[in-house]
């Protein structure tokens, strides 16, 4: 998918404004989380999802051809990639953390208890007869099937701005593999704030807090990135990197098979944006840049 029209006054109100309302919406929804209010911490993040198709809006940048009609036919690889990579490569990363930290293993589930008595959540389950390891089956089945599905239209806002619109633009300003790059690193930096003041997907008590945190994540956001856009350049539609960004969001389970006195270790995994548990996303990545590396030499 090539948008190469874009002009540089276009990407400069382009990031105006897709980071000035973000970040808005990020601090403002991280003082909602400092306060304990989570329904609507979550509510603002996902209000913030739409802020790169805002910005696209705003700076007038074509949203005809990005791939809003769905091409599915011979395209069967890279919907089998959107569907089920994110899970495969979770699930490669969390066994990698655990192996390496077999006693960091909750395997009396004391950390997703907390998250779920936290949400008021326990008297519900525990009243319709679900137990803690049946409500994490629930989960996983959910994160497999219906939840990327759901998660795909706060999903779009961002792809629509950061598939379809920028990485398009840094491509062809860097080249293929160094626009990505830079466009990775800027999807990490848009983070940032809820990073650093709510502690979000790290907490607040990880190695190298606050500092590492953020640059860590835009490791993973770099990595992701490159998958994300592979899969948009060979289906040319929109909405299957859509899919696979509201996967990624949906597999997120092993973050609550931290035991609570390893919340440290956060940084390094088991979640996928964790260092260790990163590596199968960075490995993939660097063969996808590899292969194309290559093509283009060809």
């Amino acid at each position: 998918m090539n948008h190469s029209g874009t002009t540089r006054k276009q990407f400069i109100i382009y990031m105006a404004v897709t980071f000035g309302l973000s970040w808005i919406l990020q601090i403002i929804a991280s003082k909602y989380a400092q306060g304990g209010n989570r329904p609507v911490f979550t509510t603002l993040l996902s209000a913030a999802m739409f802020t790169p198709l805002l910005g696209t809006l705003a700076a007038g940048i074509p949203l005809k051809g990005m791939g809003f009609i769905p091409r599915f036919k011979d395209r069967a690889i890279y919907i089998f990639f959107s569907l089920w990579m994110p899970a495969l490569l979770s699930v490669l990363g969390g066994l990698l953390f655990f192996v390496l930290f077999p006693a960091a293993f909750d395997a009396e589930f004391r950390t997703l208890h907390g998250a779920l008595d936290s949400a008021d959540a326990i008297q519900t389950l525990e009243n319709q007869g679900i137990s803690i390891p049946m409500y994490l089956t629930i989960s996983i089945i959910q994160a497999l099937t219906i939840a990327p599905f759901i998660n795909m239209i706060p999903s779009l806002g961002e792809e629509v701005g950061w598939r379809g619109a920028l990485y398009p633009f840094l491509k062809e300003q860097l080249g293929v593999t160094r626009g990505r790059i830079a466009g990775g690193t800027i999807w990490g930096i848009w983070h940032w704030p809820v990073i650093i003041l709510a502690g979000y997907e790290y907490g607040t008590d990880y190695i190298g807090s606050p500092i590492l945190g953020p640059l860590v994540f835009c490791l993973f956001t770099i990595a992701g990135g490159i998958l994300l856009d592979f899969v948009y350049e060979k289906s040319e539609t929109i909405w299957l990197p859509a899919h696979m960004h509201g996967a990624v969001n949906a597999f997120s389970i092993f973050a609550y098979l931290l035991k609570p006195e390893y919340a440290n270790l956060s940084i390094l995994g088991p979640s996928y944006i964790g260092l260790i548990s990163m590596i199968p996303v960075v490995i993939l990545a660097a063969v996808v840049c590899r292969k194309q590396s290559i093509s283009e030499m060809l």
